[in-house]
């Protein structure tokens, strides 16, 4: 992260749901020259391809009428594609060009637009897979792909655990204003043999319920 941080590289986050995909994210833009401006989180799941176009690109007008698209909002910073492996083909197909060249025109207009965006992408499904089936688009998928980061789920690194346990029972306690529970040697071995299949984010909850509740 540290190494990835310090360049412009478009970067595919990799791993399964809940384990700190956009926490990631978040850390290289806060590492980056480009910590000074926008961090922008696009979903693509939830995107329209009907709509597609004015969220990213904006609608151009005059006045009121002008609207900034998530490029244009993350211009000298960081544009991060939640889930992109949600996005819709035809939406795909309408953002190859853009990651290359950095420039597009808003709706209705002929103005065209040059940005300076670092792209970040994440996902929770094996894109390879996706592109043999049809779902996702090679030439999309290359562009993204320039800097590979897979994050490993928490069953194959419980060595992170205790660390983790003690970070999010910090921030439970200040955040309720409980004192901090101490686990113990013997509740940790337990917890690092947990499997946790909702990952970081169903330890931070899990946490959470201990403190409330023991």
């Amino acid at each position: 992260i540290q190494r990835i941080a310090l360049t412009d590289s478009r970067i595919l986050i990799s791993g399964p749901a809940g384990v700190g995909k956009e926490v990631i994210a978040r850390l290289m833009h806060s590492k980056s020259r480009r910590s000074h401006n926008n961090f922008v989180v696009l979903n693509c799941a939830t995107m329209a391809p009907e709509r597609m176009e004015a969220e990213l690109f904006g609608v151009a007008g005059v006045g009121s009428g002008k609207s900034q698209g998530t490029f244009e909002q993350a211009d000298g910073g960081t544009l991060l594609l939640d889930e992109v492996s949600d996005m819709p083909l035809a939406t795909q197909g309408k953002i190859v060009r853009v990651l290359q060249e950095q420039t597009f025109n808003p709706v209705g207009g002929n103005k065209e637009i040059k940005v300076d965006v670092r792209v970040i992408a994440t996902t929770n499904r094996n894109l390879q897979t996706l592109i043999g089936s049809g779902d996702f688009r090679e030439d999309l998928y290359y562009r993204l792909n320039v800097v590979p980061l897979s994050i490993p789920p928490l069953r194959n690194r419980p060595s992170d655990i205790p660390s983790l346990m003690n970070y999010f029972m910090e921030r439970a306690s200040k955040e309720t204003g409980i004192p901090a529970r101490e686990i113990s040697k013997e509740a940790m071995v337990l917890l690092q043999s947990y499997s946790w299949p909702g990952n970081a984010r169903q330890m931070r909850n899990v946490v959470e319920w201990l403190l409330i509740m023991a």
